[in-house]
């Protein structure tokens, strides 16, 4: 069982599996550049504070529905929505719960990793299980 099962429940009251939620996650990262792009966004979203969190060792901020929304704008969250099979509040809900657990693990020294990416969606399929 991966460590985020329970937030896949969560997430989509058992509408989709580990690969749908890892898809998304995926999607996110390569949409825009690689985690370091994705890291960017929140930056430029005013987040800066928030993500720099997320990557570093100490404990993660929280942000809100409203700021993921904000960040990664309603088309893009209305598709995430679409794929897990669930409103679009919701999914920004579940985004701004999971998104800093993910960052988090994916950025374990307290840094984005530079260089290839297959090497950071392969440790993100692990953290799902996969």
């Amino acid at each position: 069982m991966g460590l985020f099962d329970s937030i896949l429940g969560a997430a989509t009251g058992g509408n989709a599996d580990a690969g749908g939620l890892t898809s998304i996650v995926t999607s996110l990262i390569t949409q825009h550049g690689g985690l370091g792009g994705l890291v960017d966004k929140f930056h430029a979203g005013g987040l800066g504070d928030a993500v720099q969190s997320w990557v570093g060792t100490g404990q993660n901020l929280p942000i809100s529905a409203d700021q993921v929304q904000s960040v990664l704008g309603n088309e893009q969250v209305a598709a995430i929505a679409g794929k897990l099979g669930i409103d679009p509040q919701q999914a920004a809900q579940h985004l701004s719960q999971y998104l800093p657990q993910i960052i988090n693990h994916l950025t374990p020294d307290g840094q984005v990793p530079a260089g290839d990416n297959a090497d950071l969606l392969g440790s993100l399929g692990k953290l799902f299980g996969r």
